[in-house]
């Protein structure tokens, strides 16, 4: 039964393991096709193939005894061809297999044995075997719904290739050679100060991220307006000089570093004169020493903005506020006025700033509006 969208339809499929392998080509940058070439087993949106060996194995056992796989889900375009949505993996592991790239160990046999060392009835077995695949064909907007939909039920889509699925061009093309592989020329530059996996699109989607705050527009304005062209130099001339300015600002490299916000730090602050990456070393060695300081990737921020949230500075224990409010008496000791625990909040008698730590005798408990006026000051 086909599923209506308003502008698109969504046709089951069933698809032979025979068809399926039928001009399988992997050719690495150049993209992996199958299905009679016909099929892009590797769109510019999906990742390497990061299956375990175990996973892989898995595959070709279940399609040897028969058993079902998980539907998967291609997408039709306009050209008559196809694109894999969900399935890469499987696809990919039945691909190779079939191809003689692996070995996997099958029935009651010990060794392992590739498909041309199989008799010819497992390899009947395998190439009679028929996957279910759901094929999608509308617009853009419309494929776009149906991937959300598809994510929401498990898929395995992150929101920046949902985007990639959208926004898929030469620009994205172009700017996967930079971003996206593993080992690829952000990851070498970038992974002293980035978290997150270049096959998943963490790093394309943190370099969009930085230039759209820089721009004041979304990732998804930044890559509608440059789906269609050729490169994706101003990208990664941005990524670059950013990078740069980190690594000239901060001279040592700290594992705290992968989860600041260096794009909106640069778009800000790179025009200064007055930072003194010796002087800011000095500091930083200081503030990594307090025990006050929870949030240490917040040190680079706080130094460059002075203020004192990014640090999240340790609170008070529920042990030294209820010292601090007996040893007061219940005594607000700015208003005067007494009052109940619960209406207090631990302040510090000398600041954090001015050297004051937080610990019970560095405590006093204020009123609630008082320790507020306080903050606002």
């Amino acid at each position: 039964m086909n599923i209506k969208f308003p502008n698109m339809n969504i046709k089951p499929r069933r698809i032979s393991v025979r068809d399926l392998v039928e001009g399988y080509h992997d050719d690495r940058e150049g993209g992996v096709r199958g299905y009679y070439g016909k099929l892009d087993i590797r769109p510019p949106y999906q990742r390497e193939f990061v299956y375990k060996d175990s996973q892989r194995d898995a595959v070709i056992k279940t399609v040897m005894k028969g058993y079902p796989l998980n539907v998967m889900y291609w997408a039709k375009r306009d050209d008559g061809s196809f694109e894999i949505i969900d399935g890469q993996q499987r696809t990919i592991s039945i691909c190779q297999y079939v191809t003689n790239s692996f070995s996997v160990k099958l029935g009651n046999w010990d060794m392992s044995r590739m498909f041309d060392n199989l008799n010819d009835d497992e390899k009947k077995n395998i190439f009679d075997y028929e996957l279910m695949v759901y094929v999608c064909s509308g617009t853009a907007s419309e494929k776009l719904k149906w991937y959300e939909v598809i994510n929401i039920a498990g898929a395995v889509l992150t929101k920046q290739e949902l985007r990639n699925a959208v926004y898929t061009g030469p620009w994205l093309s172009d700017a996967r050679r930079y971003f996206s592989r593993p080992g690829g020329p952000a990851y070498g530059l970038g992974s002293p100060y980035l978290s997150g996996s270049p096959i998943r699109q963490d790093y394309l989607e943190t370099a969009l991220k930085w230039i759209c705050n820089r721009d004041v527009m979304s990732i998804e304005e930044y890559m509608g307006s440059y789906q269609h062209h050729q490169k994706a130099e101003e990208l990664w001339n941005y990524f670059q000089a950013v990078i740069e300015w980190v690594e000239a600002t901060f001279l040592k490299k700290r594992r705290c570093m992968k989860s600041v916000d260096w794009g909106s730090l640069y778009n800000e602050h790179h025009t200064r004169s007055d930072l003194n990456p010796d002087e800011l070393e000095t500091d930083i060695i200081q503030l990594l020493k307090d025990d006050d300081v929870s949030s240490k990737a917040g040190i680079y921020s706080y130094l460059l903005t002075g203020d004192e949230k990014h640090l999240n500075i340790r609170a008070f224990t529920q042990s030294m506020r209820e010292i601090a409010y007996e040893r007061q008496g219940g005594i607000c000791l700015n208003c005067k006025e007494e009052f109940e625990l619960g209406e207090m909040e631990a302040d510090h008698i000398d600041p954090w700033s001015q050297g004051g730590q937080t610990r019970a005798e560095n405590c006093q408990m204020l009123c609630k509006p008082c320790n507020r006026r306080k903050s606002d000051k």
